[in-house]
C-alpha cells in the first residue's frame, strides 16, 4: 500500500540530501529506515515503561531496600574490585 506524506521543507531538504549524497538509494529507502529507527525507539520505550510499572508494584507490595544499604552494599563491593584490580 502506497503512503504519501508531508514532510514539509526541512525534512523533505534532508531526505533530497541523504538520497543526493548517495547514501541511500531512494527516498523510500530514507523514510523506510526511519520508521525502522522509530519503531526500535518505541520498543525501547515500552520495555522502559515495563520497568517502571514493575519497579513501582514492587514499591507499592514492600518489595524495596533502603539506599543507604544498596549504596552500602555497591561500596564495598567496589572497594574490593580495586583492592583486587589495584
Amino acid at each position: 500500500m502506497a503512503i504519501s506524506a508531508d514532510l514539509g521543507h526541512r525534512l523533505e531538504d534532508v531526505v533530497n540530501r541523504l538520497v543526493n549524497s548517495g547514501r541511500y538509494n531512494s527516498k523510500s529507502e530514507v523514510l523506510r529506515e526511519g520508521v525502522r529507527l522509530v519503531e526500535e525507539r518505541e520498543k525501547r520505550l515500552a520495555a522502559l515503561d515495563a520497568a517502571l510499572a514493575k519497579g513501582m508494584a514492587d514499591a507499592d507490595e514492600g518489595r524495596i531496600k533502603p539506599a543507604e544499604d544498596v549504596l552500602d552494599r555497591l561500596e564495598a563491593k567496589y572497594k574490593a574490585m580495586a583492592k583486587r584490580n589495584g
